[in-house]
């Protein structure tokens, strides 16, 4: 079987770093699913009466020389033990393929657009299926989740320093839903180290103390 794209995703994350590692984490991380080859408008029919989407898409960004692995090491456990690729949620796997469910914003079917929201995608991903989420099918509480059954860890507080230009409210808040989860690799942990986050045509410079993230520069 071969199967190609039937949309794009538009995301103000350019790369990797920064992108929430899970749907959902970052709710009002705004996205658009693009359509493109062989779209007809009436193939959305319907669908502004569901609340979520589940977007079968490729991971895009990986080193196309690089093979996946039978056992990986997941950051949830620091980078420190492996596991069976098939227990993690790992990009580098057989096919290459990603699976998340996110809000659905609004439908506009005449321009073959969907607007999202909290969607763990770069931009320029490529997606291969949408379906709707369904409750009484998709939905399970009460559930073994094996080495990630726990949420991460308390959120970083997230602060601003005094910047040459004021900060929208609807910026500062996406990039606080974003720079909360810590975007650092888990064995990241130098209060001197500054790191940059492309963000929606933005260089984000930041910095971590302790439990402290700090916005140095937006530019």
């Amino acid at each position: 079987m071969q199967i190609e794209p039937i949309a794009f995703f538009r995301s103000p994350l350019k790369e990797k770093f920064g992108t929430p590692r899970q749907a959902g984490i970052a709710p009002g991380l705004p996205g658009t699913v693009e359509f493109c080859k062989g779209f007809e408008p009436a193939m959305l029919d319907g669908l502004e009466g569901f609340d979520y989407l589940w977007i079968i898409w490729g991971f895009s960004l990986n080193n196309p020389n690089a093979a996946s692995s039978a056992k990986v090491r997941p950051p949830r456990l620091g980078g420190n033990e492996k596991m069976g690729v098939y227990a993690t949620r790992s990009p580098y796997r057989p096919n290459p393929l990603g699976l998340s469910s996110v809000r659905i914003h609004a439908v506009d079917a005449a321009a073959g657009r969907i607007e999202v929201l909290g969607a763990d995608l770069v931009d320029g991903t490529p997606i291969f299926d949408i379906k709707p989420y369904l409750e009484y099918a998709d939905a399970h509480t009460g559930i073994r989740s094996g080495f990630a059954a726990e949420a991460p860890g308390g959120k970083l507080r997230v602060v601003f320093e005094d910047m040459p230009f004021a900060v929208s409210e609807p910026l500062r808040r996406q990039l606080c839903e974003i720079l909360s989860q810590d975007p650092r690799p888990a064995y990241h942990d130098d209060p001197e180290r500054i790191y940059g986050l492309n963000f929606d045509g933005r260089n984000v410079r930041f910095k971590v103390e302790g439990d402290t993230l700090i916005v140095l520069e937006i530019s």
